[in-house]
């Protein structure tokens, strides 16, 4: 039985990847370093999957991290938000799924969540938002699936993980929740094309 769904964010919520390709081309070219070309899909897929410090840590090394962090911080990604476009039927999915269960939200973001959230209006239908900031390790690591399952007040085993890349699969393998591949073709995984299955999805498991 499905008692509680956690969400993550880009890619599931939202079509995220031209607002967080510019912010972090923002970043870079006011380091000195050329902005992210549309056709390198190795920088793109970071700034799809991972924490800002691993993503410039993988472009431009350890000793640019402190750096890169400070320009970072500097930058109001708020600017970026109108980007951003809801993935198609996700807020009346919300509004429907948060009146019959507690919602969560798992992300590898930082601090920009807490603007799109309130952007959107969707604070309303989450009982909780977590961040990478809110734990010591972001996924693939199990600790904000298991974060947010404590605070849902619902056992792992009876939570489902919505996610479209292999840190959210992983994450949820470790975390003992099932998961939900959005738009993927996920081997060992239930998959969905739209957010409207979950209304039968959840009926049935």
């Amino acid at each position: 039985m499905v008692k509680g769904l956690i969400f993550d964010c880009d890619g599931v919520l939202f079509d995220s990847l031209q607002a967080n390709v510019a912010f972090y081309s923002a970043a870079l070219e006011q380091l000195g370093m050329p902005p992210i070309a549309h056709d390198d899909r190795e920088k793109i897929y970071l700034c799809h999957t991972v924490t800002t410090p691993e993503l410039f840590e993988a472009i431009l090394g350890p000793e640019r991290l402190d750096e890169a962090l400070r320009v970072s911080r500097s930058i109001d990604y708020t600017r970026f938000i109108p980007l951003m476009v809801p993935e198609p039927g996700i807020l009346d999915a919300l509004a429907r799924l948060s009146s019959c269960m507690p919602l969560a939200v798992a992300t590898n973001r930082g601090g920009s969540m807490r603007d799109i959230t309130r952007h959107f209006e969707l604070d309303r239908y989450f009982k909780t938002i977590l961040t990478c900031k809110d734990v010591e390790r972001g996924k693939p690591h199990p600790d904000m699936l298991l974060l947010a399952s404590r605070q849902l007040g619902v056992a792992p085993e009876e939570l489902l993980f919505v996610g479209d890349m292999d840190v959210d699969r992983e994450a949820a393998r470790r975390a003992n929740i099932r998961f939900v591949g959005y738009r993927g073709n996920f081997a060992d995984a239930i998959n969905i094309d739209s957010h409207e299955q979950l209304f039968d999805l959840v009926e049935q498991l």
